[in-house]
């Protein structure tokens, strides 16, 4: 078994069609039906046809993957789809057939796929551990995830909804060695260009509940309300009740918008109890509710809230540390020293 990273689309414009449609999330317009290209040079000269005007190296780079998605990918390999449209969730399915063209979809971003078994289409990016989310952030639109034991974590991942981590000896993969592979092939998604600003993203996130883990996270939360014009009371930590923190504005605290804040820095979601527990907390103080929920809410939760929408907001790890960047300057030196961040400038590259 082998996991691949499948992108659909630069701005995941693909992303509900692959979800809906059960498949890998399409690319490469204009390329023809890749059926009868039995090796890699007949793929090579289908994209040359395709991209006449294009460098060799970037012919070659859609060739390697074309290349993967037309035979190197095979039934019961993993796929991993990071969901732009979310930016905080990753979808992993399961290979179960092989490649085809759909010639008669008027898309022609969407003609060339593998069907695939989705297994899991919400899973929160803060249980994956660092080094695995460093190859989620490749660019390429098909690629190997093959270091630090990638497979089977993924596979645990859409098993249990955990990352374990790498094993201490990774076994190599059976049956499907490629020592033929032309030089140029790109297998692994760390050989790859790697999304320099959600590379960042995650690694501020890590630094971030390393350094404000458990009730940790509720002064965070607090020092961003503080520098948005709250004044803040925390909870001490222990059995709060659904009441992490109270915010109200004005000299004493007392004026609108008052909010009843429950701060959870678990990485999986949380679910409906919780949202629950601080509705009923909110409605008590006479406030409305923001739940800070590091890995996100589950489903049942999200479809709870969307009849609460001006009485709860949620933040998940994201929203918070889009506060915490608009805020920063503001924050007490102290949470800056723990937190050290620096904005730079960085050119875009095109694709």
């Amino acid at each position: 078994m082998r996991a691949w990273l499948v992108r659909a689309g630069r701005g995941g414009e693909r992303e509900a069609w692959a979800l809906g449609a059960g498949c890998t999330g399409g690319g490469f317009g204009g390329v023809a039906d890749l059926g009868g290209a039995v090796d890699r040079e007949a793929v090579l000269a289908a994209v040359r046809a395709a991209k006449p005007d294009a460098a060799e190296q970037a012919l070659r780079n859609f060739t390697a993957q074309l290349w993967a998605l037309r035979s190197r990918m095979a039934e019961g390999d993993l796929v991993v789809m990071p969901l732009k449209s979310s930016g905080q969730h990753l979808a992993i399915g399961e290979v179960t057939g092989g490649y085809r063209y759909s010639a008669a979809e008027p898309d022609v971003d969407r003609r060339h796929v593998r069907p695939v078994r989705w297994l899991v289409t919400d899973l929160p990016r803060t249980v994956v551990k660092q080094d695995l989310l460093y190859s989620f952030g490749a660019f390429s639109t098909v690629c190997e995830l093959s270091r630090n034991d990638a497979a089977w974590r993924v596979s645990r991942l859409a098993e249990l909804g955990r990352d374990p981590g790498a094993r201490a000896s990774t076994p190599a993969p059976k049956g499907r060695r490629e020592p033929e592979e032309a030089p140029d092939e790109v297998a692994d998604s760390a050989q790859h260009d790697v999304d320099i600003a959600r590379y960042a993203l995650d690694r501020i996130a890590s630094r971030t509940i390393e350094e404000f883990a458990g009730h940790r996270l509720a002064d965070l939360v607090a020092a961003v309300l503080t520098a948005e014009g709250f004044q803040c009371e925390k909870s001490p930590p222990g059995a709060d009740q659904g009441v992490d923190v109270l915010a109200g504005t004005g000299a004493l605290g007392l004026g609108e918008p008052r909010l009843v804040v429950q701060v959870k820095s678990e990485a999986g979601q949380v679910g409906l109890p919780v949202v629950q527990q601080l509705q009923g907390a909110a409605t008590a103080h006479g406030a409305a509710g923001l739940l800070v929920a590091w890995g996100g809410i589950t489903k049942q939760a999200k479809q709870y809230l969307s009849t609460q929408r001006f009485t709860i907001k949620v933040w998940d790890s994201e929203l918070l540390l889009e506060r915490v960047f608009a805020n920063y300057p503001a924050l007490p030196a102290e949470l800056r020293a723990e937190l050290p961040l620096r904005q730079v400038w960085a050119l875009v590259e095109d694709g």
